[in-house]
């Protein structure tokens, strides 16, 4: 009889990691609470963001982040109402920025992102969607002259792990002609990265493609998960139980709370991003998309509109939104002269970040029936694909693509 396996979280990286495990032979019952928008897949920039090999645990950002808060103009907040929440994590933000952790983490990432992109082909390839994934490349541009030279200097000074890039020619910088107010002063073009046709009906091609081999979807939260010598136990709000063989916790934002019911409290904070989508717009088509940095904004063109993506706001998954925030990124847009609805769907989601900013994925050393796959902070779409291969070795023993070590969740003590 083939090992059972209960999958808790429906977000990118649980519904890829039971496509692979049902695709492996195993049972496999995905639970997920049903609401589509609760995830942070759902409305995203859609970048499959393999430039961004270096943790954003550092000195540099530290040292940056007064000028970057919300209050002065910026994309950075921490909620008031949250502070027993980031207080805490702060301060193993800042233990993790030294340099030897920041060399360590950026080596472990880079290990994860030189096969992101490769890894989301073979997952589309699998879901039978291979128009989900488009390698695009994606542009940074600056629309002060002022700030160009700087980053170029910045950027030509990263690690950008697999991918490469160039500055913009004057006539791809006058492709913004007519979607801009003003074309920008300079911008770079990066290869190697990518972005989704729609994040969302990349996760819902994942998740038909699991149900269609025969996977089970339950709709629930679990309220109670048990582990016995004959497998693991899962209590659902709904009343249910479910059991199965061995267990992979990857509830996103909501992973510290299950982690904690079989015995460990990892540090993750909730990350909110926001951001608005208009289906009427007169973006280019040929545009990759184009993060502009001075605005710390990402516009991305997909099947279904133009989306605008922004902030980092620490603290809980559960408090509604801040109006604030949404009327920020209209009024980016509107600066900028990007056609767009008066009346946009908004939207906020929770990244999981750990304050080291590398995932956590591997198996329990005190509990092995339990495995673990979350904390992916800014690079949850773009590291989904690479760590389900990595969640199926785990389960049928294979050796993994990569070194797991760094990424165990037991480092955090």
């Amino acid at each position: 009889m083939a090992k059972s396996i209960l999958v808790i979280g429906g977000g990118m990286v649980g519904a890829a990691s039971a496509l692979r495990l049902k695709t492996a032979g195993f049972e496999v019952a995905l639970v997920d609470p049903g609401d589509k928008r609760r995830g942070a897949s759902f409305g995203n920039a859609g970048h499959i963001a393999t430039e961004q090999v270096e943790p954003l645990a550092s000195w540099p950002m530290i040292w940056s982040a007064p000028r970057r808060l919300f209050a002065f103009g910026g994309a950075l907040d921490f909620r008031v109402g949250d502070v027993g929440a980031w207080l805490p994590w702060s301060a193993r933000f800042i233990a993790a920025a030294g340099r030897r952790r920041f060399v360590r983490g950026t080596a472990a990432l880079g290990s994860l992102q030189a096969r992101a992109l490769d890894a989301w082909q073979r997952l589309a390839a699998l879901a039978e969607a291979s128009d989900i994934v488009q390698p695009s490349g994606h542009n940074i541009v600056w629309m002060s002259a002022a700030n160009v030279e700087r980053g170029r200097r910045v950027w030509a000074q990263a690690n950008t792990g697999p991918t490469r890039f160039r500055e913009l020619t004057r006539d791809e910088l006058d492709t913004y002609r007519g979607a801009l107010r003003a074309v920008p002063a300079g911008g770079l073009r990066f290869t190697g990265s990518g972005q989704f046709k729609e994040p969302q009906a990349a996760r819902d091609a994942v998740t038909t493609a699991f149900c269609a081999r025969g996977g089970v979807e339950v709709r629930g939260s679990v309220v109670d998960l048990r582990v016995y010598d004959g497998g693991v136990a899962a209590t659902l709000d709904t009343g249910e139980v479910r059991h199965a063989d061995e267990v992979l916790i990857s509830a996103g934002a909501w992973s510290g709370r299950v982690m904690r019911l079989v015995g460990l409290g990892p540090p993750l904070i909730a990350e909110r991003g926001y951001s608005v989508h208009s289906a009427a717009h007169s973006w280019p088509s040929e545009l990759p998309p184009t993060y502009f940095e001075e605005r710390a904004m990402i516009v991305t063109r997909f099947s279904t509109g133009l989306r605008a993506t922004s902030f980092t706001e620490l603290g809980r998954p559960e408090p509604p939104g801040d109006e604030r925030k949404w009327r920020w990124l209209e009024a980016q847009l509107d600066d900028l002269g990007v056609a767009f609805a008066k009346a946009p769907d908004r939207w906020r989601g929770s990244r999981p970040t750990l304050p080291d900013f590398l995932p956590a994925i591997g198996r329990m050393s005190g509990q092995p029936r339990v495995l673990y796959a979350f904390g992916h902070q800014h690079l949850g779409m773009t590291l989904s694909a690479i760590t389900a291969e990595l969640v199926e070795a785990l389960v049928t023993g294979a050796a993994p693509a990569v070194e797991l070590t760094p990424f165990r969740v037991e480092r955090f003590g």
